[in-house]
């Protein structure tokens, strides 16, 4: 998937071939609260097994990130959502957050399940709620 511009020329795609993983590594690795210290192996293995979309400015510099683990059938994870620090307060990860539901939509998946300290309001309004029984989820670290 690519999308036009639009009038402020941000472009979004969902291709790993245009994700700047380089520059992904560095926002997680370094300004990321749940990747801290990620190396860039790392960044790099994920994004080959995940769905990758990517919002990308005029110049066609990579701006922000979101990753989804998926089985493509049932389930989906949507992590690693960035916005570069000189691109916030456009509402780019507002939009960022629709594309990747967008690109998720024809797989038709029961539920897409995120984590965030940080950004429910973003999250609200692309349609995600507080889990109705967290008590039910557990994790293994």
């Amino acid at each position: 998937m690519t999308t036009d511009g639009g009038a402020d020329g941000y472009v979004i795609r969902a291709d790993l071939d245009a994700m700047d993983l380089d520059r992904i590594h560095g926002w997680l690795s370094t300004d990321a609260y749940w990747a801290l210290g990620r190396s860039r192996d790392n960044v790099e293995t994920a994004a080959r097994n995940s769905v990758n979309v990517g919002l990308f400015a005029a110049d066609g510099q990579q701006v922000a990130y979101a990753r989804v683990v998926t089985d493509r059938a049932n389930f989906a994870w949507l992590c690693d959502v960035y916005v570069d620090r000189d691109h916030r307060g456009r509402g780019l990860g507002g939009r960022l957050v629709d594309a990747v539901l967008t690109e998720l939509e024809p797989l038709g998946l029961g539920r897409v399940l995120l984590a965030t300290r940080d950004a429910h309001d973003v999250y609200a309004r692309a349609g995600f709620e507080p889990l109705p029984r967290p008590q039910d989820w557990m994790i293994r670290r």
